[in-house]
């Protein structure tokens, strides 16, 4: 016997997210609705390791800022 499948319904989402999410599922050949299943998918599964693993990846491949706050709040008093 199969399972029964469950349903969700997403209220306001952002329209450059949606946007987004429909330029993600036409590059790969597929629905908005698939590539949100896809999407809750491998967020559910992920490990709380996986999931640090790839913010440090992320976080690896941004530039470091050199600008401190402290220097940028006296800049804006100065003026």
């Amino acid at each position: 016997m199969i399972a029964p499948m469950g349903q969700i319904l997403i209220r306001n989402v952002d329209d450059t997210v949606l946007a987004k999410l429909r330029l993600r599922a036409k590059s790969k050949g597929t629905s908005l609705e698939q590539e949100a299943r896809t999407i809750l998918s491998e967020a559910a599964s992920m490990t709380r390791k996986e999931f640090a693993d790839r913010a440090a990846a992320i976080r690896a491949q941004q530039r470091a800022n050199e600008t401190r706050a402290v220097d940028l709040i006296r800049e804006d008093r100065d003026r």
